[in-house]
């Protein structure tokens, strides 16, 4: 008989988990159910995935064919199991996948029985078959002031239905997803039932949305903290002043200290982004040398250089 790798078709190593072997199922039972894919061979693989799950979701019929595949006789694709071999394993636990065990190969039918009703399982229809839908997952752009505030978004999404003959056709949907106040980049806001149908009656995917923040010219983020570059006169940091900032929440008064240095961070508790707790707000201040643009202001310079004997390359000198 033809030997069937049943790890091959699953498209999993043969050291592969439990959890593996069933979330390779769950995908290739998806991609390959009739209700679903329009591929010619699909109906063929989707059987070869059921006889292969129903061999290696089970720890005693998986080992039992880990031996036949160590211990058998191959010649090409041809396969003879071990003089006087017979299955112990049988079926008298869980029961066959959704695929009618008649379509199984050869193999399987001289390990297990095509039935399985002489290792204790009555023959009969095989159950219902029911499949959770895939979720679906879409990036929503918005602006930062969006995420201050929160915002809607109106949006299509591709989906499959399956058509009156039972053929799967591409559809969309629109939706209208509320973007709540606070969200961060890189967020997800799942709406439960949004994504692709399920099969059989099963229950629908979700969608899954996930925030991007567009770029924002005057506030860089991190999280929900924000970092303004603040420009700011000479006079304004040597004798300390109350400037105007603006934050997501509008302009707030913010004391520049005396003396102060280009580079300086000063922090605007709880002025970033809305959460618990909220983020904060960073102002990195820089100061802005104006331009000489007459003798006279000149002159002004030049009596401060005289009177304020100021070196800032003085921690440089050996």
């Amino acid at each position: 008989m033809e030997f069937v790798d049943y790890y091959e078709v699953m498209g999993v190593a043969q050291d592969a988990s439990g959890d593996d072997i069933k979330k390779a199922y769950r995908r290739l039972a998806r991609k390959y159910h009739p209700d679903v894919s329009a591929a010619p061979d699909a109906e063929q693989k989707f059987k070869a995935v059921g006889e292969a799950y129903e061999v290696l979701k089970d720890p005693e019929k998986r080992q039992e064919y880990d031996k036949l595949k160590k211990y058998g006789a191959f010649e090409g694709d041809q396969f003879t199991p071990p003089r006087d071999w017979r299955s112990s394993a049988g079926f008298t636990e869980g029961g066959y996948t959704e695929v009618d065990p008649a379509h199984f190969s050869d193999l399987f039918e001289a390990i297990y029985g095509r039935t399985g009703a002489f290792h204790g399982r009555p023959a009969g229809p095989a159950p219902e078959f029911t499949l959770r839908g895939e979720d679906i997952h879409a990036r929503v752009p918005i602006t930062l002031g969006e995420a201050y505030c929160g915002t809607t978004r109106t949006f299509s999404v591709q989906i499959r239905r399956i058509d009156a003959r039972g053929t799967p056709v591409p559809d969309s949907k629109t939706l209208k997803a509320a973007i709540p106040a606070g969200v961060v980049n890189g967020q997800k806001i799942r709406l439960k039932g949004q994504g692709q149908p399920g099969i059989g009656g099963g229950e629908n995917g979700d969608l899954f949305l996930e925030v991007e923040l567009e770029q924002d010219h005057r506030f860089a983020v991190d999280g929900r903290d924000l970092t303004l570059v603040l420009p700011i006169a000479p006079w304004e940091a040597i004798l300390g002043a109350s400037i105007d900032v603006p934050t997501l929440g509008g302009g707030v008064k913010l004391t520049i200290p005396a003396n102060a240095s280009g580079g300086q961070k000063l922090r605007m508790k709880g002025r970033g982004l809305p959460g618990r707790p909220p983020g904060d707000q960073y102002v990195i201040l820089k100061i802005v040398v104006p331009p000489a643009k007459s003798e006279k202001d000149r002159e002004l310079i030049r009596r401060m250089q005289e009177q304020m004997s100021f070196n800032p390359r003085s921690e440089l000198a050996a």
